[in-house]
């Protein structure tokens, strides 16, 4: 029988993979500390760990992991930034889930996206209240404006799709536009210039680390709507709020923060938040905050255990090969040019 080691375990993702590691004889030792240096000797006597976005699986880690024999790193997610993938060649074998359910993630940008523009979060606070007045309510409409999309992968072109049901004009921006996609793809600067609406779908990675940042925004429109359910570090989270405070950002939707590591996924309610930018960000009236929920949904969750366990079962029982893996060696770390017909190392 496999053993897992579980990091960062919540309650809503222990039904999905105990029933589907029971159903391969697999054993997942959940765990509610995240990974760190500090807590990699909880997976002793482990064959792999199975951990998330906040968990920190850098080169001292690596280190720890495989002097205590575990074999397989197996993220619960698409983004892999928080693992260290050249350190791990040669050590230890990292797989990811890279689509569970791209519709989860693209309908939670447009959910936060209506809330935001037509005020509906202060609305339901209000009628709680018996405040029934709309002042101060006022949104605009989605038709006729224009969208800018940064990422066309899946998400991205779902939500592409989702914005022209509403009649929006969509602008797009990819370093690898897909083939036959329909959209209109144009650079950066005239995205940003163009945009009244910008929704970010893309990977974070040296080159796309604050995209958006103090340059970027001085280029939008003055009232620019700003979207991102993919990672944090996409948007330069003091330039946010400085085009915010300057009224040169109409409102932000924010599913991730670039700092969200130990806040977000926990119960922060009595205590102070030292993180004085998303204090700052939150407290703002045009700002919308959720804590990286838009994966959050029972189809993705299930899509997520079951993929989870598919790659540790194929590293563990095709010689270590696994059509998941994310390798160093080949220089494209998602796409194997062995084309996953032989082990990596």
């Amino acid at each position: 029988m496999l053993t897992v080691a579980f990091y960062d375990a919540k309650p809503y993702d222990r039904p999905s993979f105990e029933a589907y590691g029971a159903a391969h004889d697999m054993t997942f030792r959940f765990l509610e500390t995240k990974l760190n240096e500090d807590t990699a000797a909880l997976a002793e006597g482990c064959e792999a760990v199975c951990v998330f976005v906040n968990d920190t699986v850098n080169a001292a880690v690596i280190d720890k992991l495989y002097k205590l024999g575990v074999k397989l790193v197996a993220l619960r997610s698409a983004g892999y930034n928080n693992v260290d993938v050249r350190a791990a060649f040669g050590k230890v074998h990292v797989v990811h889930v890279p689509a569970y359910s791209p519709y989860s993630v693209a309908e939670h940008a447009m959910a936060l996206l209506l809330t935001s523009v037509r005020r509906i979060h202060k609305a339901y606070n209000r009628t709680r209240d018996f405040n029934f007045t709309l002042n101060g309510l006022t949104g605009f409409d989605f038709h006729g404006k224009t969208v800018g999309v940064i990422g066309t992968g899946k998400i991205g072109r779902i939500f592409t799709d989702i914005c022209k049901g509403f009649g929006m004009k969509v602008l797009a921006y990819d370093k690898f536009p897909a083939k036959d996609s329909g959209l209109e793809y144009v650079d950066l600067d005239t995205l940003f210039s163009e945009s009244d609406i910008i929704s970010v779908h893309c990977p974070l990675t040296d080159e796309t680390r604050h995209m958006i940042g103090e340059e970027a925004i001085g280029k939008m429109k003055k009232g620019v709507v700003i979207v991102n359910t993919s990672r944090g570090g996409l948007i330069d989270a003091e330039a946010l709020l400085k085009g915010l405070r300057e009224r040169k950002i109409g409102a932000a939707c924010l599913d991730v923060y670039e700092e969200e590591g130990d806040i977000f996924f926990e119960d922060r309610s009595g205590h102070i938040l030292d993180d004085e930018i998303l204090s700052r960000l939150i407290s703002l009236p045009n700002v919308l905050v959720t804590s990286h929920q838009a994966f959050l949904t029972e189809e993705a969750l299930n899509n997520i255990a079951e993929t989870t366990v598919e790659n540790i079962l194929s590293y563990f029982e095709n010689d270590g090969i696994c059509n998941n893996e994310l390798c160093y060696r080949c220089g494209d770390i998602e796409h194997c040019r062995k084309e996953r017909k032989e082990r990596c190392f």
